[in-house]
């Protein structure tokens, strides 16, 4: 037995599931978490599941994390008690109780004495698969994907209209907190650990020329006009869950970043990754295609307009162009200080991300005016 597939067997015996692992594959998605899918045959069913190490470097209060996951998923169970199955996640739980597993040297261990900064520590759980159900890395230009991604985000929002966000922890400190993300943008280009702030200086000057518009947002917060609710946070169209056959959205995963926000950075965040013109890390040609942005906002619509205060709705355009700008600085400072955060596969890609947002963010300023229609339209 291979060393991955014995942790991966050591981790399910953990989570109390019996058998052989039949097959596994290590899953090549995701900026932040490694994951593996597993099928799991104990002489009579097999379990199929994905299995994942949470990176601790980026969600410092793993446990908490999976205790808003908890509550979160269960509220939405609550509400809807004839959810068939492919429409769920279910977290397993280890002979403790717990939905997740600590891991020193390979060995389980008490959360309470370990420091999740350890090297020789990590952090898993495991959940069902969802079976013939499909993702999406990218829209791809197919506006039915994205009409159904909007629906998929809407009705998330609309079935946790009534849950308390204040009662969640903030899995991320700050995570769209855009005046707070600029702040320590800007003190990174200050400091300069690695002498890399030569190589962006345009962009940098981008950024500072439009920080009075990032702060927007934190600004109507400040004076109470957008109410807080509970928001996923990372709404890309490779988070839903759909059926193969007819793109019917199942259910949304990866909640790790469930956790008090505004409904326009989650409707924003989807604008910015799908219904754009180029891939993430490639700023030649990158715009923002309207007519994308239009499919999603009519499915989003669909689900959320009749929850949404006037003044939410209005903040819909204005929310695609500050997460924008916002994530610009995360890969910028990323790239400034060593690349920590997001996984790269080449040494400037960081910085090439944060050229193509700066497009695109160009781009939707250019065009609020239309944005702003849409969404009115819808």
């Amino acid at each position: 037995m291979n060393a991955d597939k014995e942790k991966l067997s050591y981790i399910c015996s953990q989570f109390r599931i019996p058998g052989e692992i039949l097959v596994y594959r290590w899953i090549p998605s995701g900026h932040i978490n490694e994951a593996y899918y597993a099928a799991v045959y104990d002489g009579k069913e097999i379990y199929q599941l994905l299995i994942q190490r949470i990176n601790t470097y980026v969600f410092r209060d793993p446990v908490g994390m999976m205790g808003n996951i908890d509550r979160i998923t269960e509220h939405i169970r609550s509400q809807e008690r004839t959810m068939e199955k492919r429409r769920r996640l279910h977290f397993r739980h280890t002979a403790q109780r717990k939905n997740y597993l600590v891991l020193k040297n390979g060995v389980a261990a008490d959360e309470n004495t370990v420091d999740f900064q350890d090297p020789a520590v990590e952090f898993w759980r495991v959940y069902n698969f969802i079976e013939y159900s499909t993702s999406y890395e990218t829209a791809g230009g197919n506006p039915d994907v994205l009409k159904m991604s909007g629906k998929a985000f809407g009705k998330f929002l609309r079935q946790l209209q009534d849950f308390d966000a204040s009662s969640l922890m903030e899995s991320i400190p700050h995570f769209h907190d855009t005046r707070y993300r600029l702040d320590a943008f800007f003190r990174a280009v200050e400091e300069d650990p690695l002498g890399r702030v030569k190589d962006a200086e345009r962009e940098i000057e981008t950024i500072r020329a439009n920080r009075a518009f990032g702060c927007t947002l934190c600004e109507k917060i400040d004076r109470g006009e957008l109410p807080i609710r509970v928001t996923h946070n990372d709404t890309k169209t490779n988070n839903i869950l759909f059926d193969k056959d007819t793109l019917d959205p199942l259910v949304i995963i990866d909640l790790d970043t469930c956790m008090p926000g505004l409904a326009c950075y989650d409707f924003g965040d989807t604008v910015r990754f799908a219904a754009c013109t180029a891939e993430e890390d490639q700023p030649e040609g990158m715009a923002l295609d309207l007519d994308l942005m239009r499919a999603y906002t009519e499915g989003y619509m669909s689900e959320a307009k009749d929850i949404l205060t006037e003044a939410e709705i209005a903040s819909l355009p204005v929310g695609a162009a500050v997460i924008t700008l916002e994530l610009a600085s995360r890969f910028l400072l990323d790239y400034l200080i060593g690349d920590k955060y997001f996984r790269i596969d080449y040494p400037e890609q960081n910085l090439r991300r944060a050229q193509a947002q700066l497009a695109l963010f160009a781009d939707m300023m250019a065009h609020m005016d239309e944005m702003k229609a849409i969404v009115k339209d819808c």
